[in-house]
């Protein structure tokens, strides 16, 4: 198994990319999960250091100044959010394999940067009527929110041709169980 791998899930917001994450964390398969960085507030459940690093915006662009990212990008207006290169050579430093539960244009700034060091998933919803209801199903945002949301993953769907394999998550225990052989093809080469 090759050293400094990176594996990278993206997909547009509501279509499952942390709950399979998650769920890839908690098998044995040597992965640490990169904490991004974020300039938004916590949501309710959201613990700092934990899902994300939580920092104002002014403290992000100045990162941004220090080139201390490996990628960043203002996804919504005024919400920053990027990976940290310390973070990265962090998790590589224990010899894990690291993971990262990105946005799409950051997951395809993440594969060029890494190329073949890097295994890029697309998580595909089974719809865009599917995708809304399970926004709405969160319970976190409101229908001006969602309806960005909707709109900005209309646009991510055509990023699909930049990724290595594009999953589609219908049955969740299926698109479950295909992650974790993916993951495990891409980390026995």
């Amino acid at each position: 198994m090759a050293a400094n791998k990176a594996i990278i899930f993206s997909a547009p917001s509501g279509s499952g990319k942390t709950t399979i994450v998650k769920h890839l964390l908690s098998l044995p398969l040597n992965l640490r999960f990169s904490i991004s960085a974020t300039s938004r507030a916590p949501r309710p459940d959201e613990i700092d250091g934990k899902d994300y690093y939580f920092v104002s915006r002014e403290t992000f662009e100045r990162k941004i100044e220090e080139n201390a990212f490996v990628e960043w990008e203002e996804v919504y207006q005024g919400s920053f959010y990027g990976t940290y290169k310390s973070e990265v050579e962090r998790i590589w430093g224990t010899g894990k394999t690291v993971i990262f539960d990105l946005d799409v244009v950051g997951g395809v700034n993440v594969k060029n940067k890494f190329a073949e060091q890097a295994l890029a998933v697309f998580i595909m919803p089974p719809s865009i009527e599917a995708l809304r209801q399970r926004l709405v199903a969160r319970c976190t945002e409101s229908e001006e929110k969602i309806d960005s949301r909707i709109a900005k993953a209309e646009y991510e769907l055509s990023f699909t041709p930049e990724f290595d394999v594009i999953l589609i998550n219908d049955v969740l225990e299926n698109t479950l169980a295909e992650a974790e052989e993916i993951v495990k093809d891409f980390l026995e080469k």
